[in-house]
């Protein structure tokens, strides 16, 4: 044990360090439109074509049930599995998801450069699918790593792993622009080798420890200092480059500097392991979980679950009812609840509709932008600029979320749920903002609605993990991440694309002026408050639950 102390590669830390990396290298779903005009050309696609490939992308992107099952198959204690006992851990979900990038990415790069005769449409539809669907098992192994490593900030390290998979798909371009621009075949095969190498070399540093230690906000908050860094300084190029043309020697020192800053958590990591190896005492360090690498010390001083149960049906000032609750056996284990458990529960379809309201309408949003901006006159730079820094609002938006409500959590006691509320307010308030029309407003709103979207990806799973249980934490946060997809599909095609089609006049079936998408998004600010009052329900069902079993959790944790 001592040795593996010393060589610092066997902590939570590192194994923070290595999901971190693994999810910047993650975010290629995002670069699609790189090479999508070589796939269209070189398979003689249509436009209708491409974009049912790229249909193929969003639902692979989202919809991660079996990554989930998997994940809970190789970490889950199954007393009665001997035969595969081997197969434990989270490298098993990245060795999955390392399987699907290179067989999907490598096989539409054969495609195109025409190593292989042109695959028919459905296939390339499965190559797509395979390819992005890859994004699903890494995140899922590093995410719900993540919580079960630090489960007193849940929404702090959900927020730093949905950040970087963000910012990944951006320091994924600048990598693009600097090293293949103009070969976007080339980039394909990238796609295909960098994201199944980096998962193959880091996925054995990815465990569950469990161990819960005293400086475990500050060094997190050290991380997160670095995320908001890399964003500030991706935002910073973005905008110049929209103004200046770089010559390549600048873009190679910005690339280098960009990699510098992504290496930076290493050394966070060492400071982070360095100053745990210096309190031996136990009382420093606590088990949070039977997920952990030694088994048999399953054990825990954390709240048993017959008491979590009965703190959260007590009712204040009815002691004889206590008794009476260990005795109904009716009653459910929210701790340990399985995704058929948690499907018959309404708390989970209201997380669900929640999330097909925000994310569904944000989805949409980011999607229909640029064709917002023409019908508004906004010049192709300022669009553009649009499109690049929504990935910074929606990372602003993954991390803040998650961060800030840990925060108030804590110090406050403010139930999780309420930030969903906040949000989807304040997304509506967004919406109408982009359906108004005065000069600049596409500013304005896609920085609201970017930043409330981005908030429902570390919202969700953390309320997930804490109102479902961390168990099945992976199968039940991306079942209901489906709404994503579901909701864009109704925003974006049944509402803005039928409402454009019917009031297009112009040449080529155009639009121009604020009532093309005026009545749109109108639809979507009532469709996000509609979210938002579904969230308010969740908020006062869980209500009770989060001040008597999450909070009096989170106030045992910080006592031992």
């Amino acid at each position: 044990m001592e040795s593996e102390r010393r060589l610092n590669l066997k902590s939570k830390w590192i194994a923070t360090v290595a999901s971190i990396w693994i999810q910047c290298c993650s975010g290629a779903t995002y670069t699609f439109g790189i090479y999508s005009s070589t796939l269209k050309s070189s398979q003689n696609y249509d436009q209708s074509t491409l974009d049912t490939v790229s249909v193929f992308k969003d639902i692979g992107a989202n919809v991660g049930v079996l990554s989930g099952l998997l994940y809970s198959f190789a970490t889950l204690n199954h007393h009665h599995r001997t035969r595969f006992s081997f197969l434990r851990g989270p490298w098993v979900v990245h060795l999955t998801g390392a399987i699907l990038c290179f067989a999907g990415y490598f096989l539409m790069w054969a495609s195109v450069v025409g190593l292989i005769h042109s695959p028919p449409v459905p296939l390339m539809c499965l190559f797509m699918f395979l390819a992005a669907h890859s994004q699903t098992f890494f995140n899922t192994g590093n995410v719900v790593t993540g919580v079960m490593n630090f489960g007193d900030y849940g929404g702090t390290i959900v927020g730093i792993m949905k950040g970087f998979l963000g910012l990944g798909g951006a320091a994924l371009i600048q990598a693009y622009d600097t090293i293949w621009k103009g070969h976007p075949s080339t980039y394909l095969l990238i796609l295909a080798l960098l994201p199944t190498f980096v998962s193959l070399l880091f996925m054995s540093l990815v465990r569950i420890y469990g161990m819960n230690s005293a400086d475990d906000k500050k060094h997190l908050n050290a991380f997160s200092a670095v995320a908001l860094t890399i964003a500030a300084y991706l935002m910073i190029i973005i905008i110049l480059e929209n103004i200046f043309t770089f010559p390549l020697w600048a873009r190679i020192i910005t690339f280098l500097f960009l990699l510098l800053l992504l290496s930076s958590p290493l050394g966070i990591a060492i400071k982070a392991q360095t100053e745990d190896t210096t309190r031996l005492s136990p009382t420093f360090a606590t088990q949070r979980s039977p997920l952990v690498e030694c088994p048999e010390t399953t054990t825990s001083t954390k709240f048993s679950a017959s008491q979590d149960s009965v703190a959260y049906h007590e009712l204040p000032g009815e002691e004889i009812q206590v008794k009476a609750e260990f005795d109904d056996k009716k009653l459910k284990d929210e701790e340990d609840m399985n995704i058929l458990q948690s499907i018959c529960t309404l708390n989970f379809w209201l997380l669900f509709v929640a999330m097909l309201c925000g994310m569904g309408s944000g989805l949409a949003t980011v999607n229909n932008i640029s064709q917002v901006g023409e019908s508004l006159g906004y010049p192709t730079s300022a669009i553009n600029s649009l499109v690049s820094l929504w990935s910074i609002w929606n990372f602003l938006g993954r991390f803040g979320g998650g961060y800030v409500s840990d925060i108030v959590l804590h110090r406050m006691g403010w139930e999780r749920p309420l930030f969903i509320t906040i949000t989807l307010a304040t997304m509506s308030v967004g919406h109408i903002v982009v359906a108004s029309g005065f000069p600049g407003n596409l500013y304005v709103g896609s920085i609201i609605v970017g930043v409330c979207y981005g908030c429902q990806w570390s919202l969700m799973p953390t309320i997930t993990s804490e109102i479902f249980g961390v168990g099945h934490m992976g199968t039940i946060f991306n079942t209901i991440a489906i709404a994503s997809p579901v909701g864009s599909y109704i925003c974006s095609v049944r509402i803005i694309g039928y409402i454009y089609d019917n009031v297009a006049s112009g040449e080529g079936n155009s639009c121009n002026g604020t009532h093309c998408f005026m009545l749109s998004f109108l639809i979507m600010a009532s469709v996000a408050f509609v979210g938002c009052l579904v969230a308010f329900l969740l908020f006062i069902r869980t209500r009770r639950f989060y001040k008597q079993v999450v909070l009096r959790r989170l106030g045992h944790s910080s006592r031992t």
